[in-house]
Parts: C-alpha cells; sequence; structure tokens
C-alpha cells in the first residue's frame, strides 16, 4: 500500500489517470469512435513528450551517460562468466557417477555399517558379562539365605541391588534382569523377615519382664548370630521401627508404671530352654508404703542401669547415642508430671520429706539423663526445683483462689449477714448537712453524748422497719394486702398541707413506726448531736399570709455548731457473711504467707527477684480481685433489686475498710502493701459507683413514670388529671419502696443522701415540666398545686421524730422551691409579689418566675410592673 500524499502537498496527475477519469466519467452515449480516438491522440501526445524529455535529459549530460551505458554493459558481460563458472562447478559436484557428493556418501554409508555391527558386538558382551556377574551374586546370596548367615547376606542383597540398577542399554528393559530383580526382592523380604524374628526373640518386652539375649539362633543357621550384628543389619526403617516400640514399651511399663502404682523391678541372669542365655528385668506389684516415696526414682535406676548394660551396647553406631537421647525428654518429663508436680504439698509441714525426694530426683537427672543418655539435656527437673518455692507458692495461689472461687458462688443466695459499724470523718459529717433534729438525740446516741452504741448488731432487725404506707389514712395491713391499689382523696385532706400540726393518730402512727429504726436506744436527755443546724420548720411563709405576717427564716450556712464530743462516730450498716469470709481468706493467705517466709524451708534465691512468701501473700489481694470480679457476673440476676444493689456496695466499703485495717495492724505485709492499697482504693471506688448505680436506677425508673405524665399538660380535663394523679401517686409509692428497700441496709447518712437524691430528680423534672408549660388557666393551676401538694407526703421520709421538724431541706435542695410552686400556682399577683420582695423565692431564677407570671397571669399593666419588677432581680437583704 503505497504512503498516501498529504492533503497539502501539491498532486501531479499522469496522463493515463487522467484518461481513466475521463473513461471512469463517460455515459454510454458519449462513448463514440471520437472520444477513443482523442483519448488516443491524448496517450501518443503523452508518450512522444516522455521520449523528447529522455532525449533532452541524455543530451544535457552526454558524458555521465556514456560512462554509466559502459559501466552497465560490462557489470552484464562479468555476471555471463560467473554463470558459466558455478554451472560447471555444479556439475562436478552433483554428477550420479563422477560427481564428489555422491561419491562421498557412498563410503560414508559402508563406514556406518561396519560401525554398527562393532557397536552391537561390543554391547553383546558388555550385557553378557553384566548377566554373568549378576548371576554369580544372585547364587551367593541365595547360599547365604540358605545357610542362615543373615549378616553377609544383607551385605549381598545390597550389592545385587545395586548391580541391578546400574545395568543400562539393552538390559534395562530385559525381561532377564526382571526375574533377577523379582528373586532379589524375595531373598531381600526373607533376609528382612529372618532377622526380625531374630530380633523379636533377641528383645522381649512385656507388661512384666524385659528379656534380652547376647545371642539367637536362626533357622538354617550353623551358629547363633549376636546381637550387635542383628541389629547391624536389620534396614534403617524396621530397625526404627522396633526402637520406637521399644522405646514406648520400656516408658510405658517401667518408667511411667512405676510413678503410677507401687511397682518393684529386679534383674536376673538365666538360660532359655535352649541353653540360650537372657538377661530379665522383671516387674512385680508391691504393697502401698506411703512412707517410702522414692521407689519410682530408684525403679527408673535399676531399668536404666539394666538398658545400659545389655542394650545400648548392642545399638548400630547410627542409634549409638540417638535412642539413649530419646529416652532422656520422657524420663524427666515422668518424673515432673507424674512425681513432683503431683506430689507437691498443700501444706507447709510436708515440705521437708518432699525436698529430700527432690534432692533424689536432681541426683538421678545428674547420674542417668544428663550422665548416661544425654549430655546436652537441658536438666528440666534441676530447673523445677531451682524455683520450687515459685511452683508451690503458685499452687497454693492457685488452691487459695478456687476456694475463693467456690465460696462465691456458693453464698451467692445466702441471706447471713451481720452488723458493721461506719466510721464517720468529719468531711462526712460536714457533707451530710443538717442533723435530723434541733433537740434530743435525733441519731441514737447515747444519753452522754457519745458515739452510736457498737452493740446495736445484738438487737435483730425488724419486720418493716420503716413502715411506710402508701397513704396516711389507710393501714399498713391494708398496704401490704394490696400495694397496687390507689385510694383517691383530696390531696389537701390527704396530706394535711394547711395543717399547723399532724393529727394525734398520725403521730401516734409514726412514732410506732418510726420509732427506733436502725435498732438503737432513744434518747432521753438533750446531747450535743454529731452536726448542729438552726431547724427546718415545716410552716413556710404562704400565699394566704398577710404581709404583716413573720416570714419563718430559712436555714443558713452560718447557724451555730456546738463543738461535738470527742470519741468516734459510727454508724451502723448491714453487710453480708460472704464479706467475713472472703477478709477471713485474705488474712489467712497474709498469714500463710508470713509463715512460709519466717520457716526458713526455701532459701533465698540469688536469681529469684521475690522472696518466699510473698506470692501467697499476693494471693490476698487476687482473691479481692476476684470477688471483685466473679459476684456481679454470678449474682446478677440478685443485683437488679434495690437492698441487693446496696448491700453489695456496703460489702465493699466494709472490706475497703478491712483491708485498711489488715494493711496498718499486719506485720510483714510490706511487700503487698502497695498491691492491698491498690484493692483498698478499688474496692471503695467499687462501692461508690454501685452505690450511685443504684441511685441512678431508682432515677431512671422514676424518670420513666414523670414520662409518662406528658409534660402535667391539659390537666383542666378530668380524664388527664386522673392521669397525672396516678402518675404521681405511683411517683411516691416507688419512692417509698426504694426507701423501704435501702432503710434496712444502709447507714443513715448514706440513706438520707440516696433518698433526697431520688426525690430530688423527682422534684426537678415536675418543676421543669410545669414550669415549661406556656399558658396555665385557673383550673389548670388549682390542679397542679393539688398534683404538687400530693409530693409534700414525702416529708415524711426525713422525719425521726413527729414532734420535731423535718430535716428535708438538708438533702432535698429544690424542697422549698417545689412547696412554694404549688403556692404560687394559686396565688394572686400580690402575693406573689409580696413573696418575692421577701425573699423566699430566692431558688427561682428571675427568667423562671417571668415565665410562670406569664403563664399564670393575663397581659395587663400589673403584670407588666410585677415582670419589670423580677426581672430586676431578687432583693439584696
Amino acid at each position: 500500500m503505497a504512503f498516501p500524499i498529504p492533503d497539502h502537498l501539491p498532486r501531479q496527475l499522469d496522463v493515463s489517470s487522467n484518461v481513466l477519469s475521463k473513461l471512469d466519467s463517460v455515459t454510454l452515449q458519449s462513448l463514440n469512435s471520437s472520444f477513443a480516438s482523442s483519448c488516443r491522440a491524448e496517450l501518443d501526445e503523452s508518450i512522444r513528450l516522455t521520449k523528447t524529455k529522455i532525449h533532452d535529459r541524455i543530451c544535457a549530460d552526454s558524458s555521465s551517460f556514456q560512462r554509466q551505458l559502459t559501466s552497465a554493459r560490462s557489470l552484464k558481460e562479468r555476471l555471463d562468466i560467473l554463470s558459466e563458472h558455478v554451472q560447471a562447478l555444479s556439475v562436478t559436484l552433483s554428477h550420479s557417477k563422477s560427481g564428489l557428493v555422491p561419491v562421498l556418501l557412498e563410503a560414508l554409508e559402508a563406514h556406518q555399517l561396519l560401525a554398527q555391527e562393532s557397536l552391537n558386538a561390543d554391547v553383546l558382551s558388555d550385557s553378557l558379562s553384566r548377566l554373568l556377574e549378576c548371576r554369580t551374586q544372585l547364587d551367593a546370596l541365595q547360599k547365604l539365605v540358605d545357610t542362615g548367615d543373615l549378616p553377609p547376606a544383607v551385605v549381598a542383597c545390597q550389592a545385587l541391588s545395586s548391580s541391578l540398577i546400574s545395568v543400562h542399554g539393552p538390559l534395562k528393559d530385559a525381561s532377564v534382569v526382571s526375574e533377577m530383580q523379582t528373586r532379589l526382592r524375595v531373598l531381600g523380604n526373607r533376609v528382612e523377615e529372618l532377622l526380625s524374628d531374630a530380633y523379636t526373640k533377641s528383645v522381649v518386652v512385656n507388661a512384666s519382664e524385659v528379656i534380652i539375649k547376647p545371642f539367637v539362633l536362626v533357622p538354617r543357621s550353623l551358629k547363633p548370630l549376636p546381637l550387635s550384628s542383628v541389629l547391624s543389619s536389620i534396614s534403617p526403617a524396621s530397625l526404627a521401627s522396633h526402637l520406637s516400640t521399644l522405646r514406648r514399651d520400656i516408658l510405658t511399663h517401667y518408667i511411667e508404671c512405676s510413678f503410677d502404682q507401687p511397682t518393684s523391678l529386679t534383674v536376673s541372669t538365666r538360660k532359655d530352654t535352649s541353653g540360650a542365655l537372657m538377661h530379665v528385668l522383671g516387674r512385680f506389684p508391691s504393697s502401698p508404703n506411703p512412707t517410702d516415696t522414692g521407689s519410682p526414682l530408684s525403679n527408673v535406676s535399676t531399668a536404666l542401669d539394666f538398658l545400659h548394660k545389655q542394650l545400648f551396647p548392642a545399638l548400630p553406631s547410627t542409634h549409638q547415642h540417638s535412642f539413649p537421647r530419646s529416652l532422656s525428654k520422657p524420663i524427666s518429663t515422668a518424673v515432673l508430671a507424674r512425681l513432683l508436680i503431683p506430689g507437691l504439698p498443700s501444706q507447709l509441714e510436708a515440705l521437708p520429706a518432699f525436698l529430700q525426694i527432690v534432692n533424689k530426683a536432681v541426683d538421678l537427672e545428674e547420674k542417668y539423663v544428663v550422665g548416661m543418655l544425654d549430655a546436652s539435656s537441658e536438666r528440666e527437673i534441676k530447673s523445677w526445683v531451682n524455683n520450687i518455692c515459685a511452683h508451690y507458692e503458685r499452687q497454693r495461689r492457685s488452691h487459695i483462689l478456687d476456694s475463693a472461687r467456690k465460696l462465691i458462688i456458693q453464698n451467692i443466695s445466702s441471706a447471713s449477714k451481720f452488723d458493721a459499724q461506719l466510721p464517720l470523718s468529719q468531711e462526712i459529717l460536714d457533707e451530710a448537712g443538717p442533723a435530723p433534729s434541733d433537740e434530743g438525740d435525733a441519731w441514737g446516741l447515747d444519753d452522754d453524748g457519745q458515739s452510736l452504741n457498737a452493740g446495736s448488731s445484738n438487737s435483730a432487725p425488724e419486720e418493716n422497719v420503716w413502715g411506710f404506707d402508701d397513704d396516711l389514712q389507710e393501714g399498713t395491713e391494708t398496704q401490704q394486702a394490696d400495694p397496687v391499689e390507689v385510694v383517691e382523696e383530696d390531696p389537701v385532706d390527704a396530706w394535711d398541707w394547711n395543717d399547723e400540726e399532724p393529727a394525734p393518730e398520725e403521730l401516734a402512727q409514726a412514732e410506732d413506726t418510726w420509732d427506733d429504726p436502725w435498732g438503737e436506744e432513744p434518747a432521753l436527755s438533750e446531747v450535743t448531736p454529731a452536726v448542729r443546724t438552726t431547724p427546718v420548720s415545716s410552716q413556710r411563709p404562704s400565699a394566704n399570709s398577710a404581709p404583716a405576717t413573720q416570714r419563718v427564716p430559712r436555714p443558713t450556712d452560718g447557724t451555730s455548731h456546738p463543738a461535738p464530743k470527742s470519741g468516734p462516730i459510727t454508724e451502723p450498716y448491714v453487710v453480708s457473711t460472704l464479706a467475713k469470709l472472703i477478709i477471713q481468706t485474705v488474712e489467712d493467705a497474709l498469714h500463710e504467707g508470713q509463715k512460709l517466709s519466717s520457716s526458713g524451708i526455701f532459701p533465698t534465691s540469688s536469681t529469684s527477684t521475690t522472696t518466699p512468701g510473698t506470692l501467697i501473700m499476693q494471693s490476698g489481694a487476687l482473691v479481692l480481685d476476684l470477688y471483685r470480679a466473679v459476684y456481679p457476673t454470678v449474682a446478677a440476676a440478685r443485683l437488679v433489686r434495690p437492698s441487693d444493689i446496696m448491700k453489695f456496695s456496703n460489702n465493699c466499703c466494709w472490706l475497703s475498710e478491712e483491708v485498711g485495717r489488715l494493711v496498718t495492724n499486719e506485720r510483714g505485709v510490706l511487700v503487698v502493701k502497695d498491691k492491698l492499697m491498690e484493692c483498698k482504693s478499688a474496692l471503695q471506688v467499687l462501692a461508690d459507683s454501685w452505690y450511685q448505680d443504684g441511685i441512678d436506677r431508682q432515677r431512671t425508673a422514676l424518670g420513666d413514670i414523670l414520662a409518662s405524665a406528658k409534660g402535667f399538660t391539659d390537666t383542666s380535663d378530668q380524664d388527664r388529671y386522673d392521669d397525672c394523679e396516678m402518675v404521681i401517686s405511683r411517683v411516691v409509692r416507688e419512692i417509698r419502696s426504694a426507701a423501704n428497700a435501702w432503710k434496712p441496709v444502709l447507714p443513715k447518712s448514706k440513706y438520707y443522701t440516696a433518698v433526697g437524691a431520688i426525690v430530688e430528680v423527682s422534684l426537678e423534672r415536675i418543676l421543669e415540666n410545669i414550669l415549661a408549660i406556656p399558658d396555665i388557666p385557673e383550673v389548670e393551676s388549682h390542679k397542679l398545686s393539688e398534683l404538687c401538694r400530693i409530693l409534700a407526703a414525702l416529708e415524711g421520709l426525713f422525719v425521726e421524730d413527729f414532734s420535731k421538724s423535718s430535716f428535708v431541706v438538708s438533702y432535698v435542695p429544690s424542697w422549698f422551691k417545689f412547696s412554694y410552686l404549688s403556692e404560687l400556682l394559686e396565688a394572686s399577683m400580690a402575693d406573689l409579689t409580696y413573696l418575692f420582695q421577701e425573699g423566699a423565692l430566692v431558688d427561682f431564677k428571675v427568667d423562671e418566675l417571668a415565665k410562670l407570671v406569664r403563664a399564670l397571669f393575663a397581659d395587663t399593666p400589673l403584670r407588666a410592673k410585677t415582670l419589670d419588677k423580677i426581672m430586676g432581680g431578687h432583693p439584696v437583704r
């Protein structure tokens, strides 16, 4: 294919192309003689012009043309001469009769025939000589087998096999060679069979005895064969199989069995029925002897001495060292796994006798395992013995932890408990806030003002120690029989919100219910409590009060506190007996470690980084870690109840205190002091976290209940009001139920803090919902006020003596705020302004008050004036 000419270059069309283009464009009508004549004339003219150009070109450079023409004629002549010479040479080489190539080929063919005949003769001669040699070897092998001369027969088999393998050429596939190979295979198998039979007769191992014959007589043999010759002649694969079986039987019947059951080994020499000498290692069961714990080691020594004398010298050179070396590792492992490790005592008193056995085991390893079997042994027994103190302590640690785990699991469902005393620091007393009452012994202190009675645990806990009622006008028996039933009453009458004092029958019931709730003696004379503040009166500035009415002052931080009497202040709380068992286990571990350290049985090793007894003492801390890890898992089904959650918190708190006591009072625990202090801190953190978790669960439950009130909106509708009233009643019941569950378990300080926390979250949620209502009509405000007053009954949870004021504000910061909210919902603008100016509403933010005013009152100039006054901030006093 020609290279296409670019479009930008000029094209020069020849005449033929022009003529062909014209022929292509002509039609049938226009194709005539004149058109043909014109085309011919055009072609002739083009030829003439071309000839003219050629002639002009030659004439223009005539000398060059003549020179090139002469050169062309010379080249043609020389080419003709060369062609003639080539033709003559071809005839000389290729002529069928006189040509050089045919004559040479004929001579080569004759030479090839002669060479092939010579080669055939040589191959035939070599093959016959090789066959003769193999036949001679085969006959000699047959004679050796027939005469029972097995060791030379093995050598002859190997030589004949090598000869047959090395054959080549025509013999490689010859039938005679195949027949010889078949006969050789048969004879080889026969020899191997006779050698194996000779081995089984020479070395016999069973459960009762080991028989080794130095010489053995085989069939058709004129003289007995030595055991060493038999072992040297057996094939490597067969010998390896026999020795592997021998090693297994010796280890099973004479090494491992000596550790598993009482056994006695004896060595003797006698003759069999044919008169052949044999050496016997006999095994006999012996009576159990608990005092002779070293007999297995003597049996191992006897067995190794027997093998070293009778068997090892007969082994071939290839197995002279490998077979004894293969026994060293299993023997060391058997001594460790079947004697030393299982026999490691669990009591300190049994260690001296065990150490004697350990020394014998070390001597056995040094003399036999290293000296006889394997000089490059790793001395596993010696390495284990060097760390025997650590092994003993690890075993004791494992036993202690396993016992602790079983103890925890077995006592999960145990209801056994005891009363412990919680010491109160001054920080706890300061955080506790005001005391339960202003006068008398609110916390059950004795008459002379000293600490809580430490012997309160002697009094058995009473059933229903709190005696809360879901409704103050219903009896305790009715509430227990039907705890779900809610008696609908007028909230104002039900909770005595506007009464100056409780009714006489309610006071009597409250005194019976709250009398000595923690099993303490009531105070009969005035004493100085641990923390003193100004009593909080149950009366508050009311919206119905006249402006001239004197407002009861709120308790302030500036209230004077009389100095407490000297002596530790404690509170009783319930702890499960499992915690006492756990701390007893820890103490036992510490004492055991100290006893081991002082005994001097295990000398301090230069390579050891710990002193004897350290690991056992550390197991005490591990028992505490195990309790923290296992108990919440196995008791997960119980740790959903409020009382069990707080009881577990008490257990951890008591354990933390006891661990601190151990660190302070116990001697010799410096090596584990840091670990015990970590456990003490972890237990305290765990106690606090579970205590807080118990509170958070109640907060969540109360939040879910209050969420069903849907923000307390539309309470003017009776159905919505009934739903909200039911929610408030459920909240009261839920809080009382938690209080009933916590009071027999928690100490007072933690109890009131926990109950105050769940009451606080309920009040905050209700306050948030009510203050978020944008518009509160008059009817709805009365309904909301009635709902708020229902919660006033929770104040009874913070009263121990109904003749005195409650201390609810010490644990529920929003109590005043919530109480005033119920009054503000029904108050007039003047009442609200009066309370604001008197500073009674300082718990409210100005934004909250402004939002409440906009929701309760219509948009009037008075409301605008009141809002301006509120937005100016609380009055400064």
